[in-house]
């Protein structure tokens, strides 16, 4: 199965590959998450973690930037995470400042384009119950829930869709 592509254009967004600098914006965005900040050296780890399995698999998230400032929105893209590299998840996460402008959604129509490119045919999300946003995007998308599981945080919503060949 082919890497899908990490740099993408919308009208209003380029997605863009990681790179070692982007530790200090993807500190704020976990701190605005909740659950407090990482160190710089966590972080990093993070980052580089992510630059490690874009060149073993290149099943990672991509950087969102406006094209309009050049200031980073936040992440999309695809992820292993609880799924596989031939059927894996579209994870997205935008500051606070960034929501409700239809950026997730834009993102994600570019991302599931390069997923269908790459030969995948299915994709998968997990959310949680309360994300009453992510649950929009899932449905402007087209993606359907799937079933649910538990893990030590509470419940996990998966939604799926199935991609055209």
């Amino acid at each position: 199965m082919a890497r899908p592509r990490l740099d993408l254009e919308t009208a209003r967004l380029r997605l863009r590959p990681w790179t070692p600098d982007d530790t200090t914006w993807h500190r704020h965005l976990v701190t605005e998450r909740g659950g407090g900040t990482p160190t710089a050296e966590e972080d990093a780890a993070v980052v580089a973690r992510l630059l490690d399995r874009a060149r073993d698999h290149g099943v990672v998230p991509s950087v969102v930037v406006l094209k309009e400032t050049g200031a980073v929105a936040g992440y999309c893209g695809l992820v292993v995470g609880q799924a596989t590299v031939d059927e894996p998840e579209l994870a997205y996460e935008l500051f606070e400042r960034e929501h409700g402008h239809g950026y997730a959604t834009e993102a994600a129509r570019a991302v599931l384009a390069a997923a269908a490119e790459s030969g995948r045919t299915r994709l998968w999300s997990t959310v949680r119950p309360g994300n009453a946003a992510s649950f929009r995007v899932l449905d402007k998308l087209g993606f359907h829930r799937d079933h649910t599981t538990v893990d030590d945080r509470g419940e996990i919503v998966w939604s799926v869709l199935d991609l055209p060949v």
